[in-house]
């Protein structure tokens, strides 16, 4: 999934210019080399856990998955820069554009120093404030394990790589909290914290309309002092 967005949207973007047929071929050999790379592993894994008690077999598995979250997470990552960090700096970039050229073109290329800034704005944003954040979807909503949290960063990442493809911007937190709201139901209601769950839909009900009128006030403002 990530290496067909990015092999026929991505390249593009970065002035790699690629024949239809030369993408295909590429996405298939990095298909087949997933497979046998991840046939391997599961393989092993399943050898080595073979003889053990049920629980030590849980407890193995729970580890590789472990292992196996540090590449979603890393996937995770690439996903929200590839469109959260987008929703950020489109806005500036359509500024410079109008700015530099006095249009606003499709497919304009966008200048090296605005990517740099959205990059360097997550980077500061989750030192300072992503640990709350953190702390609520990775503790508040439900129990997580090294498989569970696999299963819903997985899946989170490929849905915002596949948006992202497709040119629609969505959130990349509500996609996250409904995939772990996903883990938390395979386990039946009682494994949600339903305050939590409470507290963060209430929030996306109040940000919506809020974002809408305070951007209002402050274009009114502005356009008021430019006069």
């Amino acid at each position: 999934i990530f290496s067909g967005v990015t092999i026929f949207q991505g390249l593009d973007t970065i002035g790699i210019q690629l024949l239809d047929w030369q993408k295909q071929v590429m996405i298939w050999a990095l298909a087949s080399v997933t497979y046998a790379v991840g046939w391997q592993y599961t393989n092993k894994m399943l050898k080595r856990t073979e003889r053990l008690t049920r629980e030590k077999q849980l407890n193995a598995v729970e580890k590789k998955f472990g292992i196996l979250s540090i590449m979603t997470a890393a996937s995770m990552a690439y996903a929200h820069g590839s469109n959260d960090v987008a929703n950020a700096i489109g806005p500036v970039a359509a500024i410079v554009q109008v700015l530099h050229t006095g249009t606003l073109a499709e497919g304009a290329t966008i200048p090296g120093w605005i990517v740099a800034l959205g990059a360097g704005g997550i980077v500061l944003g989750l030192t300072m404030y992503g640990y709350k954040i953190m702390e609520t979807v990775g503790t508040g909503i439900t129990q997580l394990t090294p498989s569970r949290g696999f299963a819903a960063q997985f899946s989170t990442s490929a849905i915002i790589v596949i948006a992202s493809g497709l040119g629609y911007p969505v959130s990349t937190t509500q996609t996250m909290v409904g995939a772990i709201l996903g883990v938390g139901l395979a386990r039946g209601m009682t494994a949600l914290n339903r305050k939590t769950i409470r507290s963060i839909f209430i929030s996306w009900l109040i940000t919506l309309p809020a974002g809408a009128f305070f951007a209002g006030i402050y274009y009114m403002i502005i356009s008021y002092f430019l006069r």
